[in-house]
């Protein structure tokens, strides 16, 4: 078996260790949630994210399209809420990020 082939089976297991669960259009899917206002640091350096973002699998990104609503359930302390998608960033490795804004 080819490495490339293991690489659905490792992302599966990450994401369902790691992942959050979102909807999108009311459907779950399980990506992972960062947002800038929490200003993640890398060392001592601080990352330049702009923009809240939901890094998806390819499967999962089926039928999701620009101005879909996504509804993150958790405290909005940690960036729950609803969310717009403003833009969808294939990433060549088999995930799309999906570039939000905050909406009400």
């Amino acid at each position: 078996m080819a490495f490339r082939d293991l690489i659905p089976d490792v992302d599966a297991t990450v994401f369902e260790i790691l992942g959050d669960t979102v909807l999108i259009e009311g459907r779950e899917v399980l990506g992972m949630f960062s947002a800038p206002w929490l200003q993640p640091k890398v060392g001592q350096i601080r990352t330049a994210l702009r923009e809240p973002h939901l890094v998806i699998r390819v499967q999962d990104n089926i039928g999701i399209e620009v101005k879909h609503k996504v509804f993150f359930g958790v405290p909005p302390e940690d960036g729950g809420g609803n969310y717009l998608i403003t833009s969808i960033e294939p990433g060549g490795d088999g995930l799309v990020t999906l570039i939000l804004r905050k909406s009400l």
